[in-house]
């Protein structure tokens, strides 16, 4: 007699709270790819990358790595709403990472070509680097920085509502997006902001205990 499998055999896939490690991971990796890039950036046209390709190519390596612990970041705050996430605001903060994602693809992908161009042999590079440098910083700066803000906010939001965190890292995401969204600075460690909160808030879910989702009655 062939046997049948019950609904007790079936178990259900949970998260595990290790999988917080990967916003250290992504705090790490997005850091170290930025200072690299940022480091290799020329101050003025006649500086060429001609001598800083190892460190574009580094940041080359350690970005798509970065992005994949950043979506890994996203399932662990999500699982952790559970049942409590909001619609409107979860859409906005899927939205607005996927969106900060993408821009530092491809601000990533714009120093892949200019490294590509270097190595070609009898091109005028000066000007194309420079166009490309301040393409960088626009993209990082000034739309990446605000969907990073926006990301957060949107969180903070989650979290005041919902009270999965504490009151008090709530309101400093809040006060952290709130200065990202406003200040328009192609300073380093403005764009750093991002990734040391997101290691804050993974050492903080991987240091206490997973709150129950419960659905508000």
């Amino acid at each position: 007699m062939a046997r049948t499998q019950s609904d007790a055999e079936f178990h259900q896939l949970r998260t595990p709270r290790a999988a917080a490690v990967a916003g250290v991971v992504f705090g790490v990796l997005f850091a170290s790819s930025i200072v690299l890039l940022r480091s290799a950036l020329p101050g003025a046209a006649a500086t060429p990358w001609l001598h800083h390709q190892r460190q574009i190519t580094a940041a080359l390596i350690l970005a798509p790595f970065a992005g994949i612990a950043f979506l890994w970041f996203i399932g662990v705050i999500r699982d952790r709403l559970g049942d409590l996430e909001d619609r409107f605001f979860s859409t906005v903060f899927l939205g607005s990472g996927l969106l900060f994602l993408a821009m530092t693809f491809v601000s990533t992908a714009i120093a892949g070509g200019l490294l590509a161009v270097s190595r070609l042999s009898g091109v005028s590079q000066n000007d194309l680097v420079f166009f490309g440098r301040e393409v960088m910083l626009h993209v990082n700066n000034v739309y990446g920085v605000r969907m990073a803000g926006v990301f957060m906010i949107s969180l903070g939001t989650i979290w005041l509502r919902t009270g999965l965190m504490p009151r008090w890292l709530a309101v400093s995401t809040y006060l952290l997006s709130l200065t990202l969204l406003v200040v328009v600075s192609f300073s380093l460690w403005v764009t750093l902001v991002f990734p040391a909160w997101v290691m804050v808030i993974s050492v903080y879910i991987l240091t206490v205990d997973r709150p129950p989702s419960i659905p508000p009655d």
